[in-house]
């Protein structure tokens, strides 16, 4: 049987400041540099070994992916990069602190930025020296997004796993995604057929490695978290109350 390991990078400076963070390229705080080393023995004590490793280009993700293969002691895999795994681009709210900007305009259109389906936060203009248009990681991508909704993510995470993952998976490689917390919703979404309802009630928690089994058509067998049921709960609760404007 097929499967796959996704990772959501462990907690950076922006989630420990209740930041708006998108495709700023913050680091790991303390705390996440941890959750990544403890992912890293998690999956060598389960005995789990990859072929090669999918990141996005963003920092806390890329460090996150090295952390765990330090631990793993496979630091000599091939690592694959696409922004396409990049974070969903938050637009002119990336930096804003998030009870602020709730305070500014209000709970019910922040949680409706934050957390509607296809809803885009306001976007960047191309002068703005935050526009990745200026950065020189996305030279030569055409279309690149100043905002993005979930719907938009998916777009662009779907394509990534036709074009890219899929072929790896149907010739065995054995793949370890590390990304972040709405390109791996995205891919959740499409993996599990959820309803728009179902996918922005579902959190993902830093740090935790997340396994997927597939058929021979990949079509999917089974998935687990490698946490006991009590750590997860409250990984979870914990993400979940970050996706309050109350937090």
């Amino acid at each position: 049987m097929k499967q796959l390991v996704l990772v959501r990078h462990g907690q950076s400076d922006w989630n420990l400041q209740n930041r708006f963070t998108g495709w700023i390229d913050v680091d790991l705080s303390e705390r996440g540099t941890q959750e990544a080393r403890d992912a890293g023995r998690t999956l060598m004590t389960k005995g789990y070994r990859f072929d090669c490793a999918v990141t996005s280009l963003l920092k806390r993700s890329i460090r996150t992916l090295w952390l765990i293969l330090e631990e793993m002691d496979q630091m000599y895999l091939p690592v694959q990069t696409d922004w396409r795994l990049n974070e969903r681009h938050y637009g002119a709210l990336q930096g804003l602190d998030k009870k602020e900007t709730a305070a500014r305009h209000g709970d019910e259109q922040v949680l409706k930025w934050r957390r509607g389906y296809a809803v885009r936060p306001p976007a960047l203009e191309v002068e703005d020296p935050l526009h990745p248009a200026h950065d020189p990681r996305y030279q030569g991508i055409e279309n690149l997004p100043a905002t993005e909704s979930l719907a938009d993510t998916l777009v662009r995470v779907t394509q990534w796993w036709k074009e890219q993952l899929a072929p790896q998976l149907k010739a065995d490689r054995r793949i370890l995604v590390v990304a972040h917390g709405n390109s791996l919703r995205a891919m959740v979404k499409f993996l599990d057929a959820l309803s728009e309802d179902q996918i922005m009630q579902y959190n993902i928690p830093t740090g935790i490695p997340l396994v997927y089994h597939f058929n021979d058509d990949l079509s999917v067998a089974g998935h687990e978290y490698l946490a006991d049921e009590a750590s997860l709960a409250a990984a979870v609760s914990e993400v979940k109350n970050q996706a309050s404007t109350k937090s």
